[in-house]
């Protein structure tokens, strides 16, 4: 894969973080590993799945690759330039094309701020112009009516707000944007919305997308490709059709099979 094809490149990378239910050494907690050697590369505009059971090392993989977590070890290359050890005024015109998009909106939507506001808020922070049409067009994308802007987050559905922020995080027209575990709260016709939302997004926009889930089900609908880690490793790593109809890792074959069914006597893969 030619290095202009890819949005992100990650070479060795590792993290280790303090393991706060260890006993303190010398008034320090000690580290625990994390990720272990991650090699990756995100090709734009196409959707990664990034997929594991819960301490596999997934969200600490994403937030890493925003620079929100410091790697220990190896390179983080964003758009071709090397961010691994940029501090933060360097990163920040460069944060406005890596955005993410939160797993539970109740916390991450300001409950005092109207819809509006909230979308506003990010955009006035790295100085756009034209604010108001910004706001119109983020929620034309995500489905929502122009009159939401303004109600207040706990006068929407789960779905609606999760939208809210997913046109948060549009608005600032980003390369790319992480999406953590962001319809594990929903329900299954809230999911299938947010899920075609994100779908027609990266066609539209040409955004690139990496998705963490816990769900191999919901990784299928959504993804080109799947990497699937255990234990701060890649188990697993190819297209989303090759790793349902042939996977490899035996942790794989466990996340499928943990996969529901709405007939028993069906293969979960």
């Amino acid at each position: 894969m030619a290095l202009d094809d890819s949005i992100f490149s990650i070479a060795s990378l590792e993290v280790a973080l303090p393991d706060m239910a260890a006993k303190p050494v010398f008034g320090r907690a000690p580290l625990i590993s994390i990720l272990k050697g991650i090699n990756l590369e995100i090709t734009r505009g196409t959707v990664l799945g990034i997929v594991g059971g819960s301490g596999s090392g997934k969200s600490t993989l994403g937030r890493a690759l925003l620079r929100l977590i410091e790697p220990t070890n190896g390179t983080i290359r964003f758009d071709g330039r090397d961010i691994t050890h940029l501090g933060e005024d360097e990163l920040r015109p460069i944060r406005r094309q890596m955005q993410m998009i939160f797993q539970d909106p109740m916390s991450s939507l300001n409950p005092r701020r109207r819809v509006g506001a909230i979308i506003a808020d990010p955009l006035a922070l790295h100085g756009f112009d034209g604010i108001d049409g910004r706001i119109d067009d983020a929620l034309d994308h995500v489905g929502l009516p122009r009159s939401f802007k303004s109600r207040y987050p706990h006068e929407l559905s789960g779905g609606q707000r999760q939208r809210v922020g997913i046109a948060r995080a549009i608005a600032l027209k980003p390369e790319f944007i992480l999406a953590d575990e962001i319809v594990s709260g929903l329900d299954v016709s809230s999911q299938a919305q947010v899920l075609n939302v994100l779908g027609s997004l990266v066609k539209e926009l040409g955004l690139t997308l990496a998705f963490i889930s816990h769900d191999l089900s919901v990784i299928r609908r959504l993804c080109d490709r799947v990497m699937v880690l255990n234990r701060g490793e890649i188990a697993e790593f190819a297209n989303t059709d090759e790793l349902f109809a042939s996977p490899k890792s035996d942790y794989t074959r466990e996340l499928m099979d943990a996969i529901p069914l709405p007939d028993p006597d069906q293969a979960n893969w």
